[in-house]
């Protein structure tokens, strides 16, 4: 009996939200099917990949510029590591220094990239961190990622209303912390299309049948139940999480039988973003510059389009 495909079409859509200006600007969102259900619709803003740059890296600025020119990626991540009290402690002012560099090195690009900014994960430091971000970056469109429950006030009326730039709503694998925080985010006048949601990730294997769960409710709330809450794009850090894990980290002489360290980091992070772009996000943020091409080849080829 021949196989006939119902199409299954929403009058809901996820909102679209731009970071970054001109031809290299990417739109994240857009979609009215589930997530890569081409043969359903068109999928007009496919996932993108960004590839994570830290704050620790030295020649901060030609890394900048190989990655903008080499790296294929659809933007750069810049990550705070250093700001981190419990680590270097390294001063807002020391911060925006190296951000002010990487954020020259990629405009003087012949193709400069969108930039990501992400913080140290200390909900206070990472607030003052954001806002002198969100003013020196002016008129850049940057996504500053993440606002959380303890900052988000801060982070977000910088980011947005203040600045010009976008925000990300950052819970934990929980569908119901994400829509609060979405809706607290909305009650302080930021209007649609000015926030993506980063609502937790895990490396494959490593509990992700939760993020897995919850990135399909947040999509099937959104889309089947026009829950305008819930109708932002999503953004996974992958690379955080997968390169913190053992069969990204333990010594060959230990597992001799894994093979070599960082070809099983590489496989793990292109598993779990594969698996999160499948599950539901519009973009993920790699740390291994092998990892992209292959999930750039993956996308394009999920996302073409059929009938």
């Amino acid at each position: 009996m021949p196989f006939k495909n119902i199409e299954q079409k929403f009058t809901a859509s996820i909102n679209e939200v731009v970071i970054g200006t001109g031809e290299k600007a990417v739109t994240l969102g857009g979609e009215h099917v589930f997530p890569l259900y081409s043969f359903d619709g068109d999928i007009q803003n496919p996932p993108c990949v960004g590839l994570e740059i830290s704050d620790l890296t030295e020649n901060i600025a030609d890394i900048t510029r190989r990655t903008c020119e080499e790296s294929g990626a659809d933007f750069i991540s810049l990550v705070f590591e250093g700001a981190d009290p419990n680590g270097l402690n390294k001063s807002v002012e020391e911060c925006i220094a190296v951000c002010k560099e990487a954020a020259d090195a990629a405009a003087a690009c012949t193709v400069p990239l969108p930039l990501v900014i992400q913080g140290c994960r200390n909900p206070e430091k990472d607030g003052r961190l954001f806002e002198k971000i969100a003013e020196v970056l002016q008129g850049k469109n940057v996504l500053l990622l993440s606002a959380r429950e303890e900052n988000y006030k801060s982070v977000a009326v910088a980011a947005v209303q203040a600045y010009g730039q976008k925000a990300g709503a950052e819970s934990a694998v929980d569908i119901n912390l994400a829509k609060q925080l979405n809706v607290l985010i909305a009650q302080l006048g930021i209007q649609p299309g000015n926030t993506v949601m980063n609502i937790g990730s895990a490396a494959a294997g490593y509990g992700f049948e939760y993020v897995a769960s919850t990135m399909e409710r947040v999509k099937s709330a959104a889309l089947a139940q026009n829950d305008t809450m819930l109708q932002l794009p999503i953004i996974t850090p992958v690379g955080s999480e997968v390169w913190a894990v053992k069969e990204s980290m333990v010594s060959e002489d230990d597992f001799p039988e894994w093979g070599p360290v960082e070809q099983r980091g590489i496989h793990m992070e292109i598993t779990t973003a594969v698996a999160s772009i499948a599950s539901g996000a519009n973009a993920v943020i790699l740390r291994h510059p092998a990892s992209v091409p292959v999930v750039k080849k993956l996308i394009a080829e999920l996302t073409r389009g059929g009938s």
